[in-house]
């Protein structure tokens, strides 16, 4: 507690309150849901190898399809087929892909011709390959997608049992020596912590659609993306969020089962990808937003009432009292770098760690402005 000196100061007695209380939802969140993740431990069962459709829309994707389709096509896998929906490109695809269906006969292509999509984004030609996928079984990637391994689709498609209708995959991204790409694939962590946590606790709010499964039968009973074709991303994470509830999804986190893709070069070019993400955000349950919106409200008001009273303190030369509001910050930190460390070990990611602390100070700056300028600034893209 706050020496009789400071407890004068009404003002910043309340604020070293807040920064308390913000401390506490932290541990809440990192010790009471993330750490289901950091500690979560797949129970093994014995491989169906059920029939497998995996779904793939492509729009200009003629470098990517011919060094990424392949690792698709030939995967350790005995049922399966790959529908590649080619929607309306204007380079070589159809070539490279009429290359390809004459050399894997398990290769279904989709070609849409006339750009009769009226909403921008990727969900109709998505519905059109879903459509036309001959088994119940989806599994859903991208044209710039690459599985780890060749038993991408069997570790996926073994989550099937019971009662699941949706299965949560890993994607994550290429490794290159750049501070813009440390700063991404921190953030793809951090985001897998949260989806795949708050899954395992019975809150699924959103998928991956670089990396996920779901049932045919799922995704009609469900009307599709209809309740949200006007917004041009959320194929993934709206679905998710529309269908998916306590009892029929589950994670696979295991090495096999990632994907991975190259990222963003610039930090620009990163921003408007992140702004596409958050353009779906609204739209989820309001049960989503509350538990969401309270760990990244937490952790800005953790950190801004922590300068304060730094700053304040060392103007008055309180040390004590110093010292109790970094022991809360250092236990905070401790947490923080344990369920990390844990997570990254499960989902195959090095080297990020001793960085971690600067990227989460610096995402609370960075996530309100990139939300301000969402609102701001609006763009539709395809993809």
């Amino acid at each position: 507690m706050f020496t009789k000196e400071i407890t004068s100061d009404i003002f910043l007695f309340s604020v070293f309150i807040l920064y308390a209380a913000c401390f506490l939802i932290q541990m809440i969140y990192y010790w009471g849901i993330f750490s289901k993740l950091a500690f979560y431990k797949r129970v093994a069962v014995p491989n169906q190898y059920k029939p497998v459709s995996v779904v793939i829309c492509a729009k200009n994707e003629y470098t990517n399809l011919k060094k990424n389709l392949p690792l698709i096509l030939e995967q350790d896998y005995p049922d399966y087929e790959v529908v590649v929906v080619n929607d309306c490109s204007d380079d070589d695809s159809h070539y490279i892909l009429k290359s390809f269906a004459e050399k894997y006969p398990h290769l279904n292509v989709v070609t849409i011709n006339q750009n009769v999509n009226f909403f921008a984004g990727k969900k109709f030609a998505l519905a059109v390959g879903i459509k036309s996928a001959k088994h119940d079984l989806l599994l859903l990637t991208d044209a710039d997608c690459v599985p780890k391994s060749n038993r991408w689709i069997a570790e996926m498609q073994n989550n099937f049992t019971g009662n699941t209708d949706i299965v949560l995959g890993y994607s994550g991204f290429e490794k290159k020596k750049s501070f813009v790409n440390k700063l991404i694939r921190y953030d793809t962590i951090m985001t897998a912590l949260q989806y795949f946590s708050w899954s395992l606790a019975g809150h699924t709010y959103m998928g991956v659609g670089r990396n996920l499964a779901y049932n045919k039968k799922l995704f009609f009973q469900s009307k599709g993306f209809t309740s949200h074709y006007h917004i041009p991303s959320g194929d993934d994470d709206l679905f998710i969020n529309q269908v998916a509830t306590k009892n029929n999804t589950c994670i696979e986190i295991s090495p096999l089962s990632h994907t991975f893709s190259a990222p963003k070069t610039t930090f620009s070019n990163w921003v408007i990808q992140k702004k596409r993400h958050y353009s779906t955000g609204f739209l989820y349950k309001a049960s989503h937003k509350i538990m969401l919106g309270a760990f990244t409200l937490s952790c800005f008001l953790f950190y801004t009432s922590l300068i304060f009273l730094l700053v304040k303190l060392a103007l008055i030369l309180s040390y004590y009292n110093i010292i109790l509001v970094c022991s809360l910050f250092v236990l905070r930190l401790a947490s923080q770098m344990i369920i990390l460390k844990k997570t990254m070990n499960k989902l195959d990611e090095k080297n990020l760690l001793l960085i971690s602390p600067i990227f989460d100070i610096l995402f609370v700056v960075l996530n309100p402005l990139i939300a301000l300028l969402n609102i701001i600034v609006k763009e539709n893209k395809w993809k």
